[in-house]
Parts: C-alpha cells; sequence; structure tokens
C-alpha cells in the first residue's frame, strides 16, 4: 500500500512543479491532491521510484489542466499574470520568478513539461519519456526547442539579491513619491510595465505600457491616486525568489510590484493587484 509519509516527503517537491506548469498556487494544490487520490491506488512496492511516478503524475494533470487555462487566459480582462508566491528557500530562484514564468507562458504545455522536467528537476529524458508517454527522440527535440526559445527570451536578472533589492527600493521610493524625473531615471530606455487587475481595480493598465517616459508617467500618475490620503504600508520580502515591493492596506495586501533588473536599471515591471491573486502562499 502507497504510504502518506513518502508523499508528504514529496509534497513540497510536487507543489513546485505544479506551480511552474500553471502558475497558480491553488491549481497546484488541486492536481496536488489529485496526485495524493491516484497513489493511494499504488501498491508502493512495486514503484520503482516514487518521486518519478507522482512527478509524471502531476505532470499529466498539469497538462489536461492547461487546455482549460488556455480558453480561461484568453478570456481574461486585460494582462494575465501569474499568481506571486512567497518563497523561502526556492529549488531553483530564477525558474519561479515572475519574469520566467511568463516565458514560459510561450511555449507549448508539452515543451514547458519537458523543459521543467530535466532542466529544473533533474530527470532524465529517460524518465521523461515514460513520464509523458513519449519517445526518447521526441523528449531531446521538444526540449532542444524549449531551451531554445528560453535561452532567446532569457530575463535578464541582478548579479545578486542584494543589488535587486538595492535597485528595487529605490524604485519604492520614487514612486512614492512620485518623482517622474528620479522614475525615469531607473528605467532602462525599453523598460516595459505590465499590470494585473483582471478587470476588478480601476486605474490598472489593462495592456502593457512601454518606453523609460511612458511607464515613468503612468507610475508618477498613481502617486496622487493611491496614496494621498490613505494608509499604505510598504515592505520588501522575497516574492518568486525575489525582493519584491508588497503594499498593504487596511484589508490586507493590494498590490505585489515585481522588477526584473540587471542590477543598474529596471527592464521590466510586473504589478499584480487582482485581488484574488494577493493571498502570498509560499511555495519554493
Amino acid at each position: 500500500m502507497a504510504s502518506i509519509e513518502t508523499f508528504q516527503g514529496l509534497r513540497p517537491r510536487l507543489v513546485s512543479l505544479a506551480y511552474r506548469m500553471l502558475g497558480s498556487p491553488s491549481d497546484a494544490e488541486d492536481v496536488v491532491q489529485e496526485a495524493w487520490l491516484r497513489w493511494q491506488g499504488v501498491e508502493e512496492a512495486t514503484v520503482q521510484s516514487p518521486s518519478a511516478w507522482l512527478s509524471a503524475t502531476v505532470s499529466r494533470l498539469c497538462l489536461d489542466q492547461l487546455k482549460s487555462a488556455r480558453v480561461r487566459r484568453e478570456a481574461y480582462v486585460g494582462t494575465w499574470l501569474p499568481e506571486p508566491v512567497a518563497t523561502e528557500k526556492p529549488i531553483d530562484r530564477e525558474s519561479i520568478s515572475l519574469a520566467f514564468l511568463v516565458l514560459l507562458e510561450r511555449l507549448t504545455p508539452v515543451e514547458r513539461a519537458v523543459y521543467l522536467l530535466h532542466q529544473v528537476f533533474d530527470y532524465a529524458h529517460g524518465e521523461i519519456a515514460a513520464a509523458l508517454e513519449m519517445s526518447d527522440a521526441a523528449v531531446r527535440q521538444t526540449f532542444h526547442r524549449a531551451r531554445e526559445h528560453v535561452a532567446l527570451h532569457r530575463p535578464r536578472f541582478a548579479p545578486s539579491a542584494e543589488e535587486h533589492a538595492r535597485v528595487l527600493a529605490a524604485f519604492a521610493q520614487t514612486v512614492v513619491q512620485g518623482n517622474l524625473a528620479a522614475l525615469q531615471q531607473l528605467l532602462a530606455d525599453d523598460a516595459t510595465l505590465w499590470a494585473d487587475g483582471g478587470g476588478k481595480v480601476r486605474g490598472a493598465a489593462t495592456r502593457a505600457v512601454h518606453g523609460s517616459e511612458s511607464v515613468a508617467r503612468f507610475l508618477a500618475g498613481l502617486a496622487p491616486k493611491l496614496f494621498v490620503g490613505v494608509e499604505l504600508a510598504f515592505e520588501i520580502r522575497e516574492v518568486n525568489g525575489w525582493p519584491a515591493l508588497v503594499v498593504r492596506g487596511e484589508g490586507g495586501v493590494v498590490a505585489v510590484m515585481n522588477i526584473e533588473t540587471d542590477g543598474q536599471k529596471i527592464v521590466a515591471i510586473r504589478n499584480v493587484v487582482n485581488p484574488d491573486k494577493l493571498a502570498l502562499p509560499t511555495v519554493d
């Protein structure tokens, strides 16, 4: 009979995989719960590798989920961004970043599964082939395509979390002040801002804002709308593997602002304000 101890020992790894596949911690939890129900019907002594068996089950369940998720996201109001999660010791800081999860959205679901299983979770091509019912050759070809795409569009990261936090702190100060010139100075010329309000937050950008001047003007315009006469608290905490600006109001978190930076300039801002995405559950 399959043991709960084996499953619980692997559970954090399974949630990490499912979250990277789906971009939603609640959907990831649902998938892992379904994997647990299937695990209960297995004779563990006959399973050579419980980790491989459960990862394969989670991967296939995620692929099924992504079919319906794509339809939902096409009907989503404005920009869809992955739901932010608090991270303490992520197994791979780069692959859980919001920027990277957005990049994974450009891959096909199978490419995403193959890339994550091999590159992040260290499964061999043969194990992935068995898990996804593909040939070794197909897995290698799929991984090659995914790796090429990731390499071409890989997000820019600061040399360290400390450098990232330094740029973020300067950014937070200029946003609160509504300092247009200082904001533009922090932004790369080709900087882009995305906001995810899900159609539920007034003032949230429904389209990407491009260019340092346009982004700076948009953010400077937010200051008088958001910060005057409102009691807000700001903190920098680790979200999706990197320091992020978390804004809290009386009712809880109202925004999570995540930046992409090379340690000098900010090249992208992803601002999640959809209240349904601000619980900040912990995922590694």
